[in-house]
C-alpha cells in the first residue's frame, strides 16, 4: 500500500526557488517531511526559513549537492535518506541556465555542455534514488521537463533535445521499475509564470517575443508554480497509484501534444 503524503519523506532537487520551492511548501502543508536540495548553502538556509514562515512547524531540511557531479549526488542522496529515514518521493525541478537561442548562433563547442547541464542533474538524481526505493518496495519520482520535448519550437533545439532525453529516460525506467512498486512520471510545462525560468526568458528579446506568442495561446491561463506543484502532489499520492511512465503537459492549452 502506498504511503499517504503525511507519511512521506520528500526530496526536491532544485527546491530553493520556483516550482521546486512551491512544491516543497505544498508537500510540507500536506504533512510530508521535506528536504530541499541545491548547490548553495545560503540559498538553502533562506529557502528553509521562508518555508517555515509559510508552514510553521514543518519538518524541512537542506542538503547541498552539485547534481552535475555523479559522486556528489550519491553522497547527497545518502545524506538526505538518513535525515528522512526514507526518500519516498523524489522530485527534480532543475532546468537550463541559457534562454532559448537559434542553433546557428550557438558555438558548436557549447552544444553538449548546455545539453549536459540540463540532463545530468535529474538523470543522476533518479539513478541515485532508485536502489533504496527498490529495497523499500516502492516510491514515486516526478521530474519537471518541458513541452519543448514534444513540440519543435525555433530557439529550443538544445532544450528540446535535452528534455526529450529526460522524458525517455524516465519512461524506460518506469517500465523497468513498475514491478517494484516505483512510479516515475514527468511534468512538461511550456511557460511557468513568475519563476526564475520566466525571468531567464524575459532577459532575451528573442525568447521573450517567442514566448509572448505562446502565452497568447494559453486560453486557460499561463501555468504558475502552484499548478505544477499541485500536479506533483497528486502524482506522489495514492490517488495516482496506477499512473507511471507519463509525460503530462501543464500548459494552459498552449499545445496538446
Amino acid at each position: 500500500m502506498e504511503k499517504t503524503l503525511s507519511e512521506c519523506g520528500v526530496a526536491i532537487l532544485g527546491g530553493t526557488a520556483g516550482v521546486g520551492f512551491e512544491s516543497a511548501a505544498q508537500f510540507a502543508e500536506a504533512g510530508s517531511r521535506v528536504i530541499i536540495m541545491g548547490r548553495d548553502d545560503a540559498r538553502g538556509a533562506a529557502s528553509c526559513a521562508r518555508l517555515l514562515a509559510r508552514v510553521p512547524g514543518a519538518s524541512v531540511f537542506f542538503v547541498r549537492v552539485d547534481a552535475t557531479d555523479a559522486d556528489d549526488v550519491v553522497r547527497a542522496e545518502a545524506e538526505a535518506r538518513a535525515i528522512l529515514a526514507a526518500i519516498d518521493v523524489l522530485m527534480c525541478t532543475t532546468g537550463p541556465s541559457h534562454p532559448p537561442q537559434l542553433l546557428h548562433e550557438i558555438p558548436i563547442g557549447e552544444i553538449m555542455p548546455r545539453i549536459n547541464e540540463i540532463t545530468r542533474p535529474p538523470l543522476h538524481m533518479m539513478a541515485a534514488a532508485l536502489p533504496a526505493m527498490r529495497a523499500a518496495g516502492g516510491g514515486s519520482i516526478i521530474t519537471v521537463a518541458s513541452d519543448a520535448a514534444k513540440v519543435a519550437t525555433p530557439g529550443e533545439t538544445l532544450v528540446g533535445a535535452a528534455m526529450g532525453c529526460i522524458i525517455q529516460f524516465a519512461r524506460a525506467a518506469a517500465l523497468e521499475e513498475k514491478r517494484r512498486g516505483i512510479r516515475i512520471n514527468v511534468l512538461t510545462p511550456s511557460l511557468i509564470a513568475d519563476t526564475p525560468g520566466a525571468a531567464l526568458i524575459d532577459s532575451s528579446p528573442f525568447a521573450a517575443k517567442l514566448f509572448q506568442k505562446a502565452a497568447s495561446q494559453a486560453h486557460l491561463g499561463v501555468a504558475d508554480a502552484s499548478d505544477l506543484a499541485a500536479m506533483a502532489l497528486f502524482l506522489a499520492s495514492p490517488a495516482a497509484r496506477r499512473i507511471t511512465g507519463q509525460a503530462i503537459s501543464v500548459n494552459g492549452g498552449i499545445s496538446v501534444a
